[in-house]
């Protein structure tokens, strides 16, 4: 493992001109970074217990091209947390929302894990707000017990012992090369772990770690089936948290859909092998502008 320690946050942001602000989205407080002055506009969605840092080696080259939102999605990282369990439909009407708050109409969406989950279920159930969409190691078409049990019991333990080393496993598990699991993105999460509010709504959080909440949530062949836009999927083979036949099965439902699989990748594809993913990424969305 090699530490790339000149490839940090500000070195990815440099000479960019980005906001980081917090938008009402219907009463929930969510945070957002904003970019780009394109006519057309990408919202990036992170993965469980994430955060919009997840994106923060994409922002630059979409910011070229789009107007880019990366936001913590309800309950994460620092957006508001209410007090009631964080299904599918509660994360598709607060995006919605806070598209509404910051005037897009139709949108570019960009899903990694369980933000894609959430993109898929968005483009099904109001495609008229959805242009196109990316996703990446997307969660939410099978139900393994066993993978839902390493994802609660890994966060649980990161956010309910003070102890950054469990923070660092944590984050270490989404990534083929540890190395890309940054000290700067452990610090950034261990701090989010800690918050008082983030620790005593983590139930609410993993609650689609369980299994019957996950099977009233989940996404079927015939669900996918629906979605009607443009759709990317792109694959880690190293994914632990989902093997290949899972994205296999996901462009075979998916009309029209394109599949492209990273080797030596993880679940984080648009971060571990961020210049191959944006190249592909925005090649895909030239293809596919919003109409």
């Amino acid at each position: 493992m090699s530490i790339d320690v000149t490839r940090t946050i500000w070195t990815e942001l440099a000479g960019l001109d980005f906001t980081v602000t917090t938008v009402d989205a219907g009463g929930v407080p969510t945070r957002s970074l904003q970019a780009g002055h394109g006519d057309e506009t990408v919202v990036f969605l992170h993965g469980t217990s994430g955060h919009l840092e997840a994106f923060i080696r994409n922002i630059g080259p979409y910011a070229e091209r789009y107007r880019v939102h990366a936001i913590d999605m309800l309950g994460h990282g620092h957006t508001g947390k209410p007090g009631f369990p964080y299904e599918i439909p509660r994360y598709r009407d607060h995006l919605l929302a806070y598209l509404d708050a910051v005037g897009v109409d139709r949108v570019h969406i960009g899903g990694e894990s369980l933000g894609g989950w959430v993109g898929a279920r968005t483009a099904i159930d109001n495609p008229e707000r959805v242009a196109s969409l990316q996703l990446l190691c997307a969660g939410g078409t099978v139900a393994n017990p066993e993978v839902m049990e390493r994802i609660r019991v890994s966060t649980r333990l990161a956010v309910e012992t003070d102890d950054i080393e469990l923070t660092r496993r944590r984050l270490r598990l989404l990534m083929h090369d540890p190395a890309d699991a940054t000290e700067e993105l452990v610090a950034i999460r261990h701090e989010i772990y800690h918050d008082p509010e983030f620790v005593a709504n983590i139930g609410n959080l993993l609650c689609l770690q369980d299994l019957q909440t996950r099977l009233r949530n989940i996404l079927r062949p015939e669900d996918l089936a629906k979605i009607g836009v443009p759709t990317l999927i792109v694959w880690g083979r190293d994914n632990p948290f989902g093997e290949v036949p899972e994205a296999s099965a996901m462009h075979a439902a998916i009309p029209d859909s394109e599949l492209v699989l990273f080797g030596d990748c993880g679940h984080w594809p648009q971060h571990e092998q961020a210049a191959r993913y944006n190249e592909i990424s925005l090649a895909f969305l030239a293809k596919h502008p919003a109409r």
